[in-house]
């Protein structure tokens, strides 16, 4: 069934369709419609879960974890200062290899106070082993919850599925929902071999000595590496099932582009049209699209930019003291594969449009820029 819905309702309907046990909740702008949309489907019986209502958004996570450990599907949502005050938990759901999803409205972070988008908040954990996806449209929101389940519940790590305020989390689209019982053959029912059971007992938590806690951190790390796979196979298998197929990377026109801009989120599309007009001036330029940034999409990256002559890098975020953080990571991947020039643009923080306009003086300036420098390019600050 075909329906206008915001973002946050579509990431609703996706914890819907992936018949989720125990919804955890705390309410922080602009993420409270996905959590006020779940509270009502599970007070009416459109979803069979329990809904708990807690007092932080520490509290909304120490919940995920404590149902996942016993052996539930688990869902929370929230954003910015909400995200931050999760921090300690979010480390806990990792270490403990519970399989929980949480979406993050990206927000910016305060001071001063701001409840518009950019990607600081999920950024600032890319280093807890939490899987990060980034969503460009509200189907793609809905679509990547089931996803994130099934990837999750294989690797035993949580996933994190982030989309902007605003442009996506209060925009309406027609968003093609999905139901339960489509979903069931993709994403079965969730059983883990090892739970928190009063009949069979086991330990979990404890303190792990200099002997063993390398090696646990060594297999959060393989399991990482082996969610490349199964994130291109999921992503495969979903679109078998439902038309709509997911990859890591999404590239655009990059097959002869002698200049690459380097997306996410909300500004893929954006970028896109651009591209399709500079093409129609015979300008080569194409545009990559980074869906996954965790684990981060080196082969991808590597085989489609070694093969252009320029790449610019249009970062919703600033790492300080540094460049913004998709810059840094493309420029680790290609370290070492090629010499070209690679170049950053950080843009639209604090939910600053980032309008076609602003797009094509980034392009106009990549293409005029021999070296990458300055070391760092602000787009739209008013001086």
């Amino acid at each position: 069934m075909k329906k206008v819905v915001m973002g946050n309702h579509a990431v609703s309907y996706g914890v819907r369709a992936s018949e989720v046990k125990v919804i955890s909740a705390y309410p922080i702008t602009p993420q409270t419609h996905v959590v006020e949309l779940l509270s009502e489907l599970v007070a009416n019986g459109e979803i069979d879960a329990k809904f708990i209502k807690v007092e932080s958004e520490h509290s909304a996570m120490a919940a995920c974890v404590g149902a996942s450990a016993a052996g539930s599907r688990a869902f929370t949502a929230t954003s910015s200062q909400g995200l931050l005050l999760m921090t300690e938990m979010l480390h806990w759901a990792v270490g403990a290899r519970l399989p929980i999803v949480l979406t993050n409205v990206n927000r910016a972070i305060g001071p001063p106070w701001s409840i518009w988008t950019d990607q600081n908040d999920s950024l600032s954990m890319r280093d807890v082993g939490w899987i990060q996806i980034y969503c460009e449209s509200n189907q793609e929101a809905q679509d990547s919850i089931p996803q994130a389940f099934k990837i999750a519940e294989e690797v035993n790590l949580p996933v994190m599925i982030v989309l902007d305020a605003f442009f996506l989390s209060h925009t309406y689209e027609i968003v093609d929902l999905l139901e339960a019982e489509q979903v069931r053959e993709f994403l079965p029912p969730y059983n883990p071999e090892i739970k928190l059971d009063t009949n069979d007992p086991h330990s979990f938590g404890n303190l792990a000595g200099p002997d063993y806690y390398m090696e646990l951190r060594y297999m959060i790390e393989e399991a990482m590496n082996e969610a490349r796979g199964v994130i291109k196979r999921v992503g495969k298998e979903f679109g078998e099932h439902f038309g709509r197929y997911y990859d890591m990377v999404v590239p655009y026109r990059c097959d002869d582009a002698d200049v690459i801009l380097v997306t996410s989120g909300t500004v893929a599309s954006t970028t896109r049209a651009v591209i399709d007009e500079m093409r129609d001036e015979g300008i080569k330029i194409g545009s990559l699209k980074i869906r996954v940034f965790r684990p981060f999409p080196f082969k991808e990256v590597i085989d489609i930019l070694c093969s252009t002559k320029k790449v610019a890098v249009l970062d919703r975020n600033i790492s300080f003291g540094n460049h913004g953080v998709f810059f840094q990571e493309i420029k680790s991947a290609l370290y070492g594969k090629t010499d070209i020039p690679i170049l950053g643009y950080i843009l639209g923080l604090g939910g600053r449009d980032v309008t076609p306009r602003v797009i094509r003086e980034v392009a106009d300036k990549a293409i005029k820029d021999k070296n990458p420098e300055p070391y760092i390019n602000w787009i739209g600050v008013k001086k």
